[in-house]
């Protein structure tokens, strides 16, 4: 992929003289109609050849476009709170939102590029992390995202007069640090797999655009060329790429009788439910204070029928962990910022670091439930979503992350009998809302919804349990077992 940028590209200063202002104008025009109509954001990757100019042309947009609707994020050596993370946390949170530019430089390919190079990791791990990120620009191709993906390049010699000619400039010769050289002589290790690392992972939705970054004016102009092409044929109604194609075959029905085979009949004597509540509760204690779990962190999932008792399951949890290290999320309708980001973008910001504990009330699972139900998302976003989820739950188990997650279940008369006991109850009649008893109506489109989730979500790093919640003294005493089940399993790991 790099023959054409190799070839000694120059542009004339009055050329590049000529062209710059109209250019400049342009893209204004451009960015300031996103950032009018929000339609969509736009991810920029820059990376390339060391000295190929990355950060000069970083620099050159944003002094031709208005920075204030630019996000830049120079993406050097992790800090500790982003090595407790998914290693894609520190892009995930910082992703632009919709009429905004988010510049990245460094970028999710920086490290797995380093890490082959180097030997830290081989030819298989790397396929394996590309294949993921393909996923990943899919999935926020079909959000909308407009991505662009920039390499500035150049040849060996270009690279090696390049060095010479900024350590020769005092003004430029901090620039130059031994480890610019020690790159240098593995550059054959660096084009090989650069090379293969584009080819794997250009994409029409999310294309490589090779610059050849010897001559600053062309290497401006071409870059500003390419965002002003891509920006205005999007602005024009353009196409999205495709990730917005199903990612998956059509949900079967292997999965819809999953809930059948809870027994709903499961209940637990009054008389033991105290000694168990308090005896796993201790448990699940010790657990969260043992030395090991600081280098794990718990996710718990609690999704459930409308009355299912999450929230009763939920506080039997919480009060047996250490309120400093353990967080509940409830989550709602989202809120403005976060209609203007990807959908998992408001789950991803809120991944808890290591020692610590992250309780979902709902989930990410929403996606493939409530929105697909009551068609909030089109078949074709929220089919794509269970590869998406599968994905986004596989990084957090990578970093060390227990993925519990449970569905609460009961049957409709149980439901009914809960929904009348909330209306007579003053401190309950709030939980009752209008929607749970719409809800209601589409029993049958929701079962089948959650046993397309269980089968196609299920297994793996983050099994699904399904908790008999008929009785309520039983799902929590489940909840918990299974807590530190999954904890203990994973401190022996």
């Amino acid at each position: 992929m790099f023959e054409s940028a190799e070839l000694g590209h120059r542009m004339s200063k009055a050329r590049y003289k000529a062209e710059q202002p109209g250019l400049r104008e342009a893209l204004l025009k451009a960015q300031f109609r996103l950032a009018e109509s929000k339609a969509f954001p736009v991810v920029i990757l820059v990376g390339g050849v060391d000295c190929a100019g990355k950060g000069p042309t970083i620099n050159t947009l944003n002094a031709w476009m208005d920075p204030r609707l630019i996000e830049t994020n120079g993406m050097g050596e992790t800090s500790d709170e982003e090595r407790e993370r998914p290693d894609m946390w520190r892009f995930w949170r910082v992703l632009p939102p919709r009429g905004k530019i988010g510049i990245f430089f460094g970028s999710w390919y920086s490290r797995p590029l380093l890490d082959r190079v180097y030997g830290r990791s081989g030819q298989g791990d790397l396929e394996r992390v590309l294949d993921r990120i393909v996923r990943f620009e899919a999935m926020l191709a079909a959000e909308g995202a407009l991505i662009l993906k920039f390499w500035l390049h150049l040849s060996k010699a270009g690279q090696k007069r390049r060095l010479k000619a900024l350590e020769r400039d005092r003004t430029t010769r901090w620039r130059v640090a031994d480890t610019d050289w020690e790159r240098f002589g593995m550059y054959d290790s660096f084009h090989a797999t650069s090379e293969f690392m584009l080819r794997r992972t250009d994409r029409g939705h999310a294309p490589w655009i090779v610059v050849e970054g010897a001559d600053e004016a062309y290497r401006n102009i071409t870059v500003g060329r390419g965002l002003l092409a891509a920006l205005d044929d999007r602005l024009e109604g353009g196409p999205r790429g495709s990730g917005s194609a199903p990612a998956a075959a059509p949900p079967g029905a292997a999965g819809r009788d999953a809930l059948g085979s809870v027994d709903l009949s499961a209940s637990i004597p009054k008389a033991d439910y105290g000694r168990r509540l308090v005896e796993l509760q201790g448990r699940l204690n010790l657990l969260s204070r043992d030395g090991r779990f600081r280098e794990r962190a718990l996710v718990a999932v609690f999704e459930g029928h409308d009355a299912a008792g999450k929230g009763g399951a939920i506080r039997r949890a919480t009060a047996a962990l250490d309120t400093r290290y353990c967080r509940v999320v409830r989550i709602a309708a989202p809120t403005e910022e976060e209609r203007l980001h990807p959908y998992l973008w408001r789950f991803w910001r809120r991944v808890p670091r290591l020692g610590h504990t992250t309780i979902f009330d709902r989930s990410w699972y929403g996606r493939v439930l409530v929105e697909r139900v009551e068609g909030f998302a089109a078949e074709a976003d929220w089919m794509r979503a269970y590869g998406e989820i599968n994905d986004f739950e596989e990084s957090l188990a990578d970093r060390g992350v227990v993925v519990a997650k449970f569905w609460l279940s009961i049957d409709r008369d149980e439901q009914e009998r809960r929904f009348e006991a909330r209306k007579k109850t003053g401190h309950k009649r709030y939980k009752l809302t209008d929607e749970d008893l719409r809800n209601r109506e589409k029993w049958d489109d929701y079962a089948r919804a959650i046993g397309d989730m269980v089968e196609r979500t299920g297994g793996g790093v983050a099994p699904w349990t399904l908790v008999a919640a008929n009785d309520k003294r039983h799902a929590r005493v489940a909840v918990l077992e299974t807590l530190c089940g999954r904890l203990e399993a994973a401190l022996k790991a």
